[in-house]
């Protein structure tokens, strides 16, 4: 769906460009912005690398199981409807520590696979209150470690790249709490009760 709306938007952008008469213009930026994509790219393997290698000392020295235990506590009380031992929690405190250390492309498969996981435990076709949750949390995510915007601002040359690390934190924190609350709320409301 998502590949519709981009074209759409580029053939939008072009049509109008043929109408105003300038063709030339947009044929410039999409050279300028292939040529910006590409140099990016390059610039952030280096960077991408060196973090993906602290990620792996991260993990062999067992910094994924110390958050995991702490997490599981708070992943119970936020989710009563989930088993204690269902692998869904085991799923999604893999998703929310993988997020927390700035991993998103590791994030995505655990996210990917607890939502599935609690699809089996729903048996209905429209969201549990622990999918849409679990959904908050997930889009909230808190990053300890953005590695991966640390390494765009990197490789784009900025003096400081991790001076929003805190403000960062605190937004997604606040971002958090704040879906948590909207979320309970609603799940309480009569208006989304069956």
């Amino acid at each position: 769906m998502i590949n519709y709306i981009w074209f759409f938007m580029i053939g939008i952008g072009v049509v109008i460009g043929m109408i105003n008469g300038r063709m030339g213009e947009v044929s410039k930026a999409i050279i300028d912005s292939s040529e910006s994509a590409v140099t990016i790219s390059i610039g952030l393997i280096g960077i991408m690398s060196l973090w993906l290698g602290i990620m792996q000392i991260a993990e062999k020295s067992g910094l994924m199981d110390i958050l995991s235990r702490l997490l599981k506590p708070v992943i119970i009380k936020l989710f009563p409807e989930v088993p204690k031992d269902h692998p869904a929690i085991g799923a999604m405190i893999m998703n929310i520590s993988a997020n927390m250390l700035g991993l998103g492309n590791a994030a995505t498969p655990f996210g990917i696979k607890a939502m599935e996981y609690l699809q089996e435990l729903n048996n209905r076709d429209i969201a549990s209150n622990s999918m849409c949750t679990f959904l908050v949390v997930n889009t909230a995510s808190v990053q300890l470690l953005p590695a991966v915007m640390i390494g765009v601002r990197a490789s784009l040359g900025a003096k400081n790249p991790a001076d929003f690390v805190v403000v960062g934190l605190l937004s997604s924190v606040t971002a958090l709490i704040a879906g948590i609350i909207v979320v309970k709320a609603l799940e309480k409301s009569s208006l989304f009760k069956e």
